[in-house]
């Protein structure tokens, strides 16, 4: 589907990832995608980042951190690591994702929280690296 064919809510969740997760990332993100896996990206494109994350009711930080909280609960490893990297754009900083991740504790269980933290300290490493 070429991008004048698609409507609001998927050009409104395509400015919305690309806000929060780069240009750089959605860029590769597009380019990988295949014939296969394009209506997955098309959902995706307009539910979460549409539908939800353009959503004004709270913010991007805020949005951050639940988000964080719930890949962390659910063990998505490259999906946490992808969302704290994401953070720098959505202002959630490292003390909220602390924070968030000491919910992940209680709520959703000590190794699983363990687990994100040890994500959340390389991924910060990396982002320190890259800053220089």
């Amino acid at each position: 589907m070429s991008k004048s064919q698609h409507g609001d809510r998927y050009v409104e969740g395509m400015a919305t990832r690309r806000s929060v997760l780069g240009d750089a990332h959605v860029d590769r993100a597009e380019a990988a995608k295949t014939e296969f896996d394009t209506p997955f990206q098309e959902l995706i494109t307009e539910a979460a980042w549409s539908h939800v994350w353009s959503r004004p009711n709270i913010t991007r930080r805020e949005r951050s951190m639940i988000t964080i909280a719930l890949l962390a609960a659910l063990k998505q490893d490259e999906e946490v690591a992808m969302h704290i990297r994401a953070s720098v754009n959505t202002g959630a900083t490292r003390d909220d994702i602390r924070e968030a991740l000491l919910h992940v504790a209680i709520y959703a269980g000590v190794p699983a929280a363990n687990h994100a933290m040890k994500i959340a300290r390389k991924t910060f490493d990396e982002i320190d690296a890259q800053a220089g």
